[in-house]
């Protein structure tokens, strides 16, 4: 399918908005297709998460994730201001309940990049949820990725793996199935996704 970066999200005034939940193991390449889909979707918004998670080399804070310490995260969890939260991998991670709740009220289509604990809990809040697993081509080539990546010690790495095998054990809980094993395919396979949901119902 050829694409257009420039192709806006919707053509038409929608009520409510759709919100699309991406999930997929560490070292996927979930990231890298996010910023992909939202640069060829000008309309759709993204929900930035937080994390108690230092950040790593690259990222930027209020673009890839929203960066506390862990005694604010906690006393957010007290407010119940997370439309999710999660213990990830040692740290908290949390989806904010009112940037979710104002976009979709405004009819912004929304893209939330989230583990599998989080995707649970979110389609239990919003059932009308379009969830996407992307699922490496291999152990071997998501233990390659991490291992080129750098950004880990060898023991996290394992615990990554340990994890990832777990998730991608769950990936039948979704409606979407990808494989990133070559990215501009799985970018297609996306694109149509979000294309068709976006302009009617799912099937």
């Amino acid at each position: 399918m050829p694409r257009n970066a420039e192709t806006p999200f919707h053509s038409t005034v929608k009520q409510t908005g759709r919100l699309f939940i991406l999930s997929a193991p560490s070292g996927a390449g979930k990231t890298t297709l996010c910023r992909a889909l939202l640069k060829h979707f000008k309309g759709m918004a993204y929900s930035v998460s937080t994390t108690t998670r230092s950040p790593r080399p690259g990222e930027t804070h209020g673009k890839d994730y929203f960066f506390v310490s862990r005694e604010e995260f906690l006393r957010s969890i007290q407010k119940d201001e997370w439309a999710e939260w999660a213990l990830v991998h040692d740290h908290y991670y949390g989806t904010d309940a009112k940037y979710l709740n104002d976009q979709l009220a405004a009819g912004k289509d929304v893209l939330l990049d989230i583990d599998v604990q989080g995707a649970k809990k979110i389609s239990k809040r919003y059932p009308e949820s379009i969830t996407i697993f992307i699922m490496p081509p291999s152990f071997d080539a998501l233990r390659e990725r991490m291992q080129l990546r750098g950004t880990d010690s060898p023991d996290v790495i394992e615990k990554r793996l340990s994890n990832a095998g777990a998730e991608m054990a769950q990936s039948g809980l979704y409606q979407y199935i990808i494989v990133n094993d070559c990215l501009n395919k799985a970018l297609d396979e996306l694109i149509s996704v979000v294309r068709s949901a976006g302009t009617g119902p799912v099937v």
